[in-house]
């Protein structure tokens, strides 16, 4: 089993930084992509960034130039940093991340529990 455990969630004002974690642990042999996804209330979950095993990135369009994805291969964490963040940036934001347990599985994803990000002055 694999667990993913984000933290740095909360509340800022217009304009402020947060910077997500999440880390993954468990049965591990290796990890592919892992990134982040947000689900605002009424609305569907969106891609926010993605960061490959190499180091290739994608971003929602929405956060481009704003938010910054990373990752630590040694301590298999992704980080979300956020920076001018807007009011509709608010929604839960889930880790997300394609994991192989051994090499006799195929890669599947995992995420995490959520955190709460609230952009309000």
């Amino acid at each position: 089993q694999v667990h993913l455990v984000e933290s740095g969630g909360g509340l800022v004002q217009p304009g402020g930084s947060l910077r997500l974690s999440c880390a993954a642990s468990g049965s591990i042999f290796s990890i592919n992509a892992m990134g982040w996804y947000r689900q605002a209330p009424g609305k569907q979950r969106e891609l926010v960034a993605v960061i490959t095993s190499g180091g290739s990135t994608n971003y929602a369009d929405s956060v481009k130039g704003r938010f910054t994805v990373s990752r630590d291969n040694a301590k298999n964490t992704v980080y979300l940093q956020m920076n001018s963040l807007k009011p509709e940036d608010t929604a839960v934001y889930y880790c997300n991340a394609d994991v192989r347990a051994n090499l006799l599985v195929r890669p599947r994803d995992y995420w995490g529990q959520g955190t709460q990000v609230t952009v309000s002055s």
